[in-house]
Order: structure tokens, then C-alpha cells, then sequence
């Protein structure tokens, strides 16, 4: 059985979030690079597009968090947890996060992207161009990279797909080039 028809199984054909049953995707959490069912969740258009940043957070939509932070799946746990720290500043979803309880590896995992930070305090990873990159995002190289400790060299034009960023120094973000993970200086990059 398929990951996504694993995670249709398990949510009942509902968006694990919201629990709406229209267009529904999987959704893999970055930053994970591997699908499979620990790591994904079954979302709606609606609350991808919000998760994505594509559309401006509905605060009102979010409401459903209030139930589906109990879910079972550690990755809806998860989900839930990044969303309710988007919109801390509304007030209601505080204390939602108050009462909430993640594991400490779970934990871990929603603290990668950094959602808990305030955006003062967040490290911003930008292309060569400026453009922000966030975990997940895809990238080309605009010139040919050596890469240190092997023989290999990364050429310009080859495209670095789901990339995850180095929370410790805004310079760095790491990706597979011809299935090898490496670490990349974001001034050799351009957001696709």
C-alpha cells in the first residue's frame, strides 16, 4: 500500500487538520526528505496553501486546531503545534499551546523550521538573488561547486530539490545532488 493511500486509511479520507474532504494531498514535514507515514500528513488546499504561505493565514480556519492537536499521529501533533505558533499572537492559540504535550523527539522535529522563534530572533536563509528559502523549497546552482571531501562536482544548472536549512548559520542548507546529501552556501543558489 501506498504512503498516500495509507494516510487516506488513517484519516478517512479527511484532511488530518481541518477535516475537510475535498482536495486532499499528501504532505511531507520538513524537514524530512523521505516520504512515508511517520512523516506525512493527508491536507486539504486550504490548509496547504496556508502552510506553504501561498495564501494569508485565515486565523478562523485554524480554529479546527483545537481538535486535531489531540490526534494520535505524531505527525498531525506536530502539524498542529507549527500552526498554533504561527498565530500565537491571536491569543486563543497560546493557550492551546499551553495545554498541549509533544515527546521531546517530537518536540524536536516541529522546533526544526524554527516556527517557535521570534522573527527577530530567526536565522534567514536568501539566494543570490535575496529571495528568502525556506525548508522544502528548491534550488539551482548558478556555478559549478566542488564538493570538499570527495571527488564530485556539482555542476551549474542542476536543480536541488526539498532543501533543509542549517538553523545555526544563514549561509548554509543542505541537499541531495546526484544522491548525495551536501551541505551548499546560499550564495550559489537561486530559488526555482
Amino acid at each position: 500500500m501506498s504512503v498516500l493511500q495509507t494516510l487516506q486509511e488513517r484519516s478517512n479520507n479527511t484532511c488530518e487538520l481541518c477535516g475537510a474532504t475535498e482536495h486532499l494531498s499528501q504532505y511531507t514535514i520538513p524537514p524530512s526528505l523521505n516520504e512515508n507515514v511517520a512523516n506525512d500528513v493527508l491536507v486539504c488546499k486550504t490548509c496547504l496553501d496556508q502552510i506553504e504561505g501561498n495564501e494569508e493565514m485565515d486565523a478562523n480556519h485554524w480554529r479546527c486546531l483545537n481538535d486535531s492537536m489531540w490526534n494520535e499521529n505524531v505527525a498531525v501533533q506536530i502539524m498542529a503545534w507549527r500552526m498554533l505558533q504561527r498565530l500565537r499572537s491571536q491569543g486563543w492559540p497560546q493557550d492551546l499551546l499551553d495545554m498541549m504535550y509533544l515527546d521531546d523527539e517530537a518536540l524536536a522535529l516541529a522546533r526544526a523550521t524554527g516556527e517557535h522563534e521570534d522573527e527577530s530572533s530567526k536565522i534567514v536563509h536568501r539566494d543570490a538573488n535575496g529571495t528568502i528559502l525556506q525548508a522544502g523549497d528548491s534550488v539551482v546552482l548558478i556555478k559549478d561547486l566542488k564538493v570538499k571531501g570527495s571527488s564530485m562536482v556539482a555542476k551549474q544548472g542542476t536543480a536541488v530539490r526539498r532543501i533543509l536549512l542549517d538553523h545555526e548559520n544563514a549561509e548554509y542548507i543542505e541537499g541531495k545532488v546526484d544522491g548525495q546529501q551536501i551541505v551548499i552556501i546560499t550564495k550559489y543558489v537561486k530559488k526555482i
